[in-house]
């Protein structure tokens, strides 16, 4: 069983001769037990009995934590410093960008064995408000019922790329 451990290359192949890539994964003994994932939405005891499509705050014990920064419409994998042709194709809307964010971060839970239910903490950053409706309905489709300890935030400018309309930044705790 291994855990995968962070560090700069991480992304990066596997090699002999670079350290910080040979070293990317934390190998645990067979047979080590494994605490019991469980998420808990914690709910103060007067609140409202209104439905909210987040949490005040999540509580997470057991599983492995798993963190995604910096997740855009953009490829994935793209030239750093960044080269604006690779942005060419993106859409100018922002309930497409944000569908194709979440598609990003879902490919990358797959990696993990994580779905969206297994995302604790959620932040989504817009440069723009328009749209908003229709891109929480596309949340909706991705979270379903499920309640993460969430924010959405306005900003000017993301630093990818000037046509990047959305960022997204998770934390998932998987099995």
């Amino acid at each position: 069983m291994f855990i995968h451990h962070a560090n700069p290359a991480c992304g990066q192949p596997l090699s002999k001769t670079n350290p910080a890539r040979r070293n990317r994964f934390l190998f645990l003994p067979e047979g080590s037990a494994a605490m019991t994932r469980k998420i808990e939405c914690l709910d103060w005891p007067d609140r409202l009995d209104v439905w909210t499509p987040y949490s005040m705050a999540v509580k997470a014990s057991g599983g492995t934590t798993v963190y995604f920064a910096g997740v855009t419409a953009a490829p994935p994998y793209h030239h750093h410093p960044h080269r604006s042709e690779e942005f060419d194709t993106l859409p100018d809307d922002l309930p497409t960008q944000t569908r194709m964010a979440l598609e990003n971060i879902k490919k990358s839970l797959a990696t993990v064995g994580g779905t969206f239910k297994d995302i604790v903490f959620f932040q989504f950053f817009s440069t723009t408000m328009e749209g908003a409706p229709e891109a929480g309905a596309i949340r909706k489709e991705y979270f379903g019922d499920h309640r993460t300890a969430s924010t959405t935030l306005q900003v000017v400018r993301l630093a990818t790329d000037p046509r990047c309309l959305v960022e997204v930044n998770a934390i998932a705790v998987v099995d």
